[in-house]
């Protein structure tokens, strides 16, 4: 009789968890609510209903992933003062001597790169505005700038631990450093980055011209006069060598990576407020912190208590056991479910919730793949799938509706359609690419 008690209680429990979690995806896919206020409320509830407590709500939020996002943000508000990145900019664009393809090419690379060591949101913000004064020097559209940078932005961001926010969160919760993601996924994003050009130059790029006056005017602009604070420049670059450095050898020295982040950030506002007064020292790190993104910050927090609560009912475990009986308990057919999955569902709805959701289910074939190890394959394969998925459309990934929002201030708006037309196919493409390459390496 108890026993059976017991089992309606956690059924219950499992419906009441699953109605809540379906709801705050379809406020959250709305748009209509905040997504911060969205999460919180619905981590709220799952306490309040009392499928977690206070106490396992706690432990369900990974500290780590909101400790290294923190860091990151802070430092990145700092370093941007410094004009660093308007100067790789302007110097990417005369490099090739303002040729109109070729600076498409440089930016690309720019921003892929940066998105590999920075978040793919704050690049964007910090590259498009350059890349927009450049394209109307030239007399081109930027349209064509502005997708190439949403895709080598989610494509570089792709290639390690602090790149995109889903590979905070998979590495957060398997352990994997910042050298596994650098070791296991750079090879493909060079080749995904280099052939997603290829389409864009025969869509676009042949087609861009630019007079030889209209040239010349980019070629006289002055990279240096972006850097405005070259004591601060310093004391960033430093920093950031000590934070990469951090996370590559942060195995060896027993840190995880908000531990390195966290530290970073606090030994770059020293540095950057050393010798000012009191009062100067508060507003300057009050600026800082005002630009970290709380409205993200505070919706991870949410996000991982809903996430804790449904997978305590088992429902992900549940979920887990379906799939794997789906794909008959093979590592090949799973990882593909997951990758192409993954891509899909990250298109149309915001990664995160996806890969928080997703995280639990495939810890739950532990056993049936051999244990965590036998599980690599298929972390892989939600990073590629997850991460590249947000290309697909312009709800995809936060760095596209920053571009959007660039893009629209300055009265060359990016249509949905448009966008998604174009864009689909070739996420479509480097997912298959990406298939091609779990298979050779992994499977």
């Amino acid at each position: 009789m108890h026993e059976s008690t017991t089992a309606v209680a956690s059924t219950g429990a499992m419906i009441m968890a699953a109605i809540l979690f379906v709801i705050t995806y379809a406020v959250i896919m709305s748009e209509k609510i905040n997504r911060a206020i969205v999460s919180l409320l619905a981590a709220g509830l799952m306490i309040v209903l009392g499928i977690l407590n206070q106490e396992a709500a706690i432990r369900g939020i990974d500290f780590n992933t909101i400790g290294l996002l923190i860091g990151m943000m802070v430092i990145v508000a700092i370093t941007r003062q410094s004009g660093i990145f308007q100067f790789l900019a302007i110097w990417a664009a005369k490099k090739v001597n303002a040729n109109p393809w070729g600076i498409l090419v440089m930016i690309s690379l720019v921003t892929a790169v940066t998105s590999a060591f920075l978040d793919n949101v704050t690049t964007v913000l910090l590259v498009v505005p350059v890349t927009l004064l450049i394209t109307e020097e030239l007399k081109v559209k930027p349209y064509p700038y502005l997708f190439a940078m949403i895709f080598s932005s989610n494509i570089g961001g792709t290639a390690t631990l602090i790149g995109d926010p889903p590979n905070i969160m998979i590495g957060s919760a398997t352990g994997l450093t910042f050298n596994d993601f650098a070791y296991n996924l750079s090879p493909v994003v060079l080749v995904i980055l280099a052939i997603t050009l290829i389409p864009i130059y025969f869509i676009w790029g042949r087609h861009l011209k630019a007079t030889p006056e209209a040239r010349q005017r980019v070629m006289q602009f002055n990279e240096f006069e972006a850097i405005t604070d070259r004591r601060l420049l310093k004391q960033c670059l430093s920093v950031i060598g000590l934070v990469i450095g951090g996370f590559v050898f942060a195995r060896f020295l027993g840190l995880e990576a908000a531990t390195v982040a966290m530290t970073g950030a606090a030994l770059l506002l020293l540095l950057a407020n050393w010798g000012r007064d009191a009062e100067h020292q508060s507003k300057h790190v009050l600026d800082a912190f005002n630009e970290v993104e709380w409205i993200t910050i505070f919706f991870f927090v949410g996000l991982f208590i809903v996430v804790h609560g449904v997978d305590s009912t088992g429902l992900l475990k549940l979920l887990a056991e379906k799939m794997v009986a789906a794909t008959g308990g093979d590592l090949n057919a799973t990882a593909m479910v997951i990758l192409w999955s993954s891509a899909i569902l990250s298109a149309v709805i915001d990664n995160i919730p996806f890969v928080a959701t997703m995280i639990p289910l495939i810890k739950a074939m532990a056993p049936t793949f051999g244990g965590p190890e036998g599980l690599m394959p298929l972390w892989w394969a939600l990073s590629l799938g997850a991460c590249l998925g947000g290309n697909g459309t312009l709800i995809g990934a936060s760095a596209n509706l920053v571009v959007a929002g660039f893009a629209e201030r300055a009265g060359q708006p990016i249509r949905f359609m448009q966008y998604t037309l174009m864009a689909f196919p070739l996420m479509l493409m480097s997912i298959a690419i990406s298939m091609v390459y779990l298979y050779w390496r992994y499977l």
